[in-house]
């Protein structure tokens, strides 16, 4: 049983992707880096706006998934990077530790945004992961916002499609392989979750699926141990069952977050995978762990927010 945290001990960590994140590309793209730094703050004050009212760790990461889902900044909803077909594939997951209830979906082609259809499968039916063109009439029939699927792209990301095709690249390049957006959150009641959003890797094929709506993998959040999102290097992930593997550590082996956090990532890092994650435990520790060049992140409490994006700034 979890000791229920006092007024001012709720906690918020996001992360917006991970991956070749450096100064000098930043640089090329003035107002970039600034614009990313708001949609970060943003999506952290979506969240805490819940969380310092009293409401519950799930409304908070839903609220701010949402944010990041909604930003063109971000690799999830407006703005998801599109497939070798040219099309827009987007996967969601969120589960309450509360109870260990979870959905997600994969492959949603016109919800605006997937974190609500990954909420509504959790609370509105009775399974814990659609795909396609399920996913899609499932949503339809829960009354769901829907977008023209144009919504979701951006010059930005069509033009990335046609650079990748045309150099004839594998998705699974460092270049154009990260890209997905989560949050984490402890509320005063004691109760934590996740939430975890992508549009996948520039140029899957063959309705890929990474780590993001797979629980366990991607996305996980139990009241005995803690909750995580995890961005990165899906394949890899899903292998490890990162997000599970750090909540397993912490629960069974007593390992504090940052401990269990690097000690996952380097078991990635040991089968070539890249990427990293975010951590909230019951107990009030945040935690982030990336073994990337950087990684688009923030933290919110009733000491106010904070956002990074390089690997030389306040990491933990």
């Amino acid at each position: 049983m979890t000791t229920p945290a006092r007024a001012t001990d709720w906690k918020l960590v996001i992360h917006g992707g991970a991956g070749v994140i450096e100064r000098s590309q930043l640089d090329r793209a003035p107002g970039k880096e600034a614009e990313i730094r708001a949609g970060l703050d943003r999506a952290l004050a979506a969240g805490a706006a819940v969380l310092e009212a009293g409401g519950a760790a799930l409304d908070a990461v839903d609220a701010a998934v949402r944010v990041l889902e909604d930003d063109p900044n971000f690799n999830a909803g407006h703005g998801a990077v599109l497939t070798y077909d040219g099309r827009i594939e987007l996967d969601a997951a969120i589960m309450d530790g509360r109870s260990r209830d979870a959905g997600a979906v994969t492959g949603v082609t016109a919800t605006r945004n997937p974190v609500g259809l990954a909420r509504r499968v959790m609370e509105a039916s009775d399974h814990v992961m659609l795909s396609g063109e399920g996913a899609d009439a499932f949503s339809r029939n829960q009354g769901l916002e829907q977008v023209d699927p144009t919504y979701f792209e951006t010059e930005h990301r069509r033009r990335q499609i046609e650079i990748f095709r045309a150099s004839d690249v594998s998705a699974l390049d460092l270049e154009y392989r990260y890209g997905t957006v989560g949050a984490v959150a402890l509320d005063t009641h004691g109760h934590v979750a996740a939430a975890t959003s992508t549009g996948g890797m520039t140029g899957k094929r063959w309705n890929r699926i990474g780590d993001t709506p797979i629980i366990g993998a991607g996305t996980y959040a139990d009241d005995r141990a803690g909750a995580v999102s995890a961005t990165g290097s899906g394949e890899m992930f899903i292998r490890v069952g990162v997000a599970h593997e750090i909540c397993a550590r912490m629960r069974l082996l007593g390992e504090d977050a940052a401990t269990a956090a690097d000690t996952v990532m380097q078991e990635v890092a040991a089968i070539d995978g890249s990427g990293g994650v975010i951590v909230v435990t019951p107990s009030g520790e945040m935690a982030y762990s990336f073994n990337s060049a950087g990684m688009y992140r923030g933290k919110a409490d009733a000491g106010g927010r904070r956002v990074a994006i390089f690997g030389d700034e306040e990491q933990r």
